[in-house]
This record gives structure tokens, sequence and C-alpha cells, in this order.
């Protein structure tokens, strides 16, 4: 590759371009409904060869496969990294240590289907007996950013009686503006800490929760207009959140890739579970084209080939993301 690299240095990609009428056509890859045009990267048909030969020599299919099988693919915790079983939709099991998870999964997804339905249909009300009409999410990092931008992508599914919120700075002027214009009556909260010890979560968890109590005036009210995405059952309970309330999550459930988890609940219930559901199947037909694609016309692998072939070969140190859409 370092060889290669240098036989490509002072052609552009311009010159590739305008050299191969072609290279469109041939350094394109569709999947799952994306489409991903490689030809104004500078690379030519050489290029992705020999980042296939690197892949292989890393052995990244194996490590590919023992990530779907549940196998420790995050060494520096010790753990599995199965986001994908999150949205797994076939009938494959998906064993961690001897462990078929799934029936885990699809309760909790049945679970979300249940009280958003019900926080949808009205059967959910707040303590006065109101509807819901606002929900915020209090979380932070994975917790907040994958449902929040959701959220804004998908607005136009937004049932238009409901409204989500996203709460994640611990400068609580982020929190106080958000409550300024919400009606305590009519406003379901959701706390989004797998631990249920998160500091910056908390905080502001424990600021909602006061300024529901200062407006409700009865300690009965927590448990009407708070639910909790979390593991820790005792913790949820203190804070007067009802524990069939409570929406678990595992291990093996990462951060940044939690939004397919119940850490997506916010967006079961604004946006319906249908849509919920829909974006998980999304996300698993790609998943089964990464997980059974050749790596020479694997696109996730392909972002992944040429990003190390930027990054460590050509030493480009920016990566611009181009959204043709405002929402993204």
């Amino acid at each position: 590759l370092e060889a290669h690299r240098d036989e490509l240095d002072g052609r552009h990609p311009r010159d590739l371009v305008e050299e191969d009428p072609q290279r469109f056509e041939r350094l394109g890859l569709e999947a799952a409904g994306l489409f991903a045009d490689f030809s104004k990267q500078h690379v030519v048909d050489a290029t992705l060869d020999l980042l296939v030969r690197l892949a292989e020599a890393c052995d990244l299919e194996a490590r590919r496969d023992l990530m779907f099988a549940g196998g420790i693919v995050n060494e520096t915790e010790g753990r599995a990294a199965l986001h994908t079983a999150l949205r797994n939709r076939s009938d494959r099991p998906v064993l961690v240590d001897g462990r078929d998870v799934m029936p885990d999964v699809d309760a909790v997804l049945a679970q979300m289907r249940t009280f958003a339905n019900a926080v949808r249909d009205g059967t959910w009300k707040g303590y006065t007996g109101e509807r819901i009409r606002d929900v915020v999410n209090i979380g932070i990092g994975g917790s907040d950013l994958g449902p929040a931008m959701a959220a804004t992508a998908l607005d136009a599914r937004r049932a238009p009686h409901l409204c989500a919120h996203y709460v994640s700075n611990l400068d609580g002027v982020q929190i106080e503006r958000t409550l300024r214009d919400l009606d305590p009556e009519r406003t379901l909260f959701i706390v989004a800490s797998k631990t249920f010890s998160t500091q910056e979560t908390l905080a502001n968890a424990r600021t909602a929760r006061r300024w529901l109590l200062d407006a409700l005036e009865d300690d009965a009210a927590v448990a009407r207009h708070f639910v909790a995405v979390s593991v820790a059952r005792d913790r949820v309970a203190e804070f007067g959140i009802d524990p069939a309330n409570m929406f678990a999550l595992w291990d093996w459930v990462g951060g940044r890739t939690s939004m397919w988890s119940a850490i997506g609940l916010s967006l079961a219930v604004v946006l319906g579970m249908n849509t919920f559901d829909a974006l998980l199947e999304g996300a698993h037909a790609m998943d089964e084209h990464f997980r059974t694609a050749p790596l020479a016309c694997n696109l996730p692998a392909r972002l992944g080939l040429i990003g190390v072939w930027n990054t460590n070969l050509l030493g480009i140190e920016s990566h611009a993301v181009l959204p043709y859409d405002e929402a993204l």
C-alpha cells in the first residue's frame, strides 16, 4: 500500500475522474437502500484490491463474525458489542456466554410498544389525569445524541400532539430553558442512565423532579411523570420511579450505539413504535449486508478501509460530512 501510494503521488483525484468516464459506475456501491460514491476518493481499482488484501491479512471477516456471534470484541472492557442484536429481525439466536439474548431484547421491545401506545392514545396519563404532551429525554452522550438526531431527522413522522425534548448539558440553563414553556401536568421525563449514577444525568433529573413537585406537591406524582432506562432497579425506585416502568439495558450495549435499545424510548413514544421498528429493520438490512457481503463489495467494510487509506497512508487529517438535508 505504501508503494502504491507513491505510485499515485502527483495524480489528483480530479485527474482520475477525467481519465476514467466509467469510474462513477464502477466505484459506487449500493446496499440496504444507501448508495456510496467512492469515485471522488483518491483511489483506483488497484487501491481497493490492496485494501481488501489488508483486511484479509487482519482477519477482518473473522472479527466481524465474532462480533455478530456475541464474542468479546470490546477488549478494553472485556465485553461483547451487540448493537446488531438490538436490531436483529431474523430468527437467529444471539449468544452471550452461551445464553440467547434475543428473548430479553424482544421483551423490552414489547414493553416499549405497550408503553409508547399508552402514552400516544392517552391511556397513560399524568398524575392529575391530563394527557402527556411533552416528552423530555434526560441523558448524556449516547443516551442523548442518537435519539436527538433521529427525532430531528424524522420530525415529519412525529405525532402532532406530542413533542420531544433532549436535555444533556450539566449547565442548568439548558434544562431551565426546556422546562420554561412546559406544563408539569402534561410532561413525561425519561431518565436514561444504565447505572442510574451518571452525575450529569442525575443532576438534571433532580432538577426536573423538583420542578414537577413544586407544581404538583405530592411525591406520588413522580411515578406518573418519570420512567427510566436503566439496570439499577434499587436506585430507580429510590428516585421515586416505579420499577415496573424501568426499561432494561445490558452490558453489551455500547453508549454510542444504544439508540437501537430502550434508549430510543423517546422515539417510540413521539414517532410511534412502528416507525421505531422501521428504523430497526433498516439497520438490520445493513447489518445483513455487512455480515454476508464479500469484502470487495461490502459497503461498511469499504468505508472503513478507505478511511484507513486516507488516514494512515495519505495522512489526511480531516473528514467532512456533508448532509443533503437540514434535518440531518
